[in-house]
């Protein structure tokens, strides 16, 4: 959605789910000139039309980038096609700090300029020039990014230590298909040669990795066996990986994943990684796994300082776990209890659900709002797999 400012006309995206954080951002393109529908009439729900005007607000303000961190996307294309952009410093889920900074200095390798006042960060760049870029760390955000920024500058860019996400893939396929020149996105290197100017196209998006494990986690707490149409097995290596040294039998059909659990799962260490490493997103729900598996676990957070605030809600269910640093020691117990619990994040949420599937009595999980920022339908989709939720 970000990428679509990088040229007039009538984008169109299938495979997008109806979840607040697309109607967040597009609100924020709207506000910049931009027309968004999602699902129009005598089109299928997960279709979006975005028709991006030749004259722009090159801005995104607080009240919109404070509730979703991931609007700092914006930053690379507005400066690419406009030379200019104000985005407020971001705000969104709470892990502890997550600086920008890697974000800025890698458009500044570019010839951009900044400048940070009243809340808000201005960037200037006349005329981008590509160069070689090495990021501190592959981050997913800063990546793409510099992707956006990239396919308009003059000359080559090359960036190295890139994040290798399946998303990143997805965006060089849809920049490609716009009349950009990218090569090696899914690896570290990335290379991209600007382009004069960019066209409008349709696309499909990649399915959501984080909601196929969310779904695969479910059916380890409760049992039972699913079937996952579209779910990306090549996507989710790692996990299914770790999945499996649990106990969790997961088939791989091509275009559906079928996952079934017969028996009480094992417990495992995992450590998150940058991709192709278990992602830090999944780790709510491999703890609340773990929480019931027969053993003890230790989770290690290599990405987010701060992602272990969902811990206390579930030891209100009864878990057993102890953090130490940036480890979480997860004795399984037995059974969870239903409890009156609070949603910090997406994930967490998501895993306060997926416990209260596995716990005796009723689960309250308060905050929602954040859950339906990641998930369409997940109350749905989990009492057709025969669930008591509401």
């Amino acid at each position: 959605m970000a990428a679509s400012v990088l040229a007039p006309g009538r984008f169109t995206l299938h495979n997008v789910p109806r979840i607040s954080d697309v109607a967040l951002m597009s609100e924020l393109l709207e506000g910049m000139g931009a027309t968004v529908v999602h699902g129009a009439a005598g089109s299928a729900p997960d279709v979006l039309t975005i028709d991006v005007p030749e004259v722009m607000v090159p801005e995104a303000p607080y009240d919109q980038v404070e509730r979703m961190r991931a609007s700092i996307v914006v930053l690379g294309p507005l400066l690419a096609r406009f030379g200019e952009a104000k985005v407020s410093v971001p705000g969104g889920d709470d892990f502890g700090h997550r600086p920008i900074d890697i974000h800025l200095r890698a458009l500044e390798q570019l010839g951009a300029t900044f400048t940070t006042s009243h809340g808000y960060i201005h960037g200037r760049a006349d005329q981008l020039v590509g160069a070689r870029v090495l990021l501190e760390y592959p981050s997913v955000g800063a990546t793409e990014n510099l992707l956006m920024a990239a396919v308009r500058a003059r000359g080559t860019t090359v960036i190295d230590n890139a994040a290798r996400e399946p998303e990143i893939a997805d965006l060089a396929d849809f920049l490609n298909a716009m009349g950009a020149e990218v090569e090696g996105a899914g690896s570290s290197t990335i290379t991209v040669v600007g382009v004069e100017s960019l066209h409008p196209v349709t696309h499909t998006v990649v399915p959501d990795r984080i909601e196929a494990a969310t779904y695969l986690a479910a059916v380890g707490m409760a049992g039972g066996s699913i079937r996952l149409l579209g779910a990306r097995a090549d996507h989710m290596a790692m996990l299914l990986v770790k999945l499996g040294d649990m106990g969790l039998r997961v088939e791989d059909g091509g275009d559906v994943l079928v996952a079934t659990a017969a028996d009480r799962l094992r417990s495992v260490d995992v450590s998150t990684l940058p991709y192709p490493g278990v992602a830090t997103d999944y780790k709510p729900m491999l703890v609340a796994l773990l929480s019931v598996a027969d053993g003890v676990g230790i989770l290690t957070e290599n990405v987010f300082a701060g992602r272990f605030r969902y811990i206390p809600e579930l030891v209100r269910m009864g878990a057993d776990i102890r953090v130490e640093g940036h480890h979480a020691v997860v004795r399984g117990v037995d059974v969870l209890s239903g409890a009156p619990v609070r949603a910090p994040d997406i994930r967490a949420g998501a895993a306060l659900v997926v416990a209260g599937l596995a716990a005796e009595g009723e689960t309250v999980v308060a905050d929602a709002h954040h859950v339906e920022r990641g998930y369409q339908d997940l109350v749905g989709n989990l009492a057709r797999l025969g669930a008591d939720i509401s």
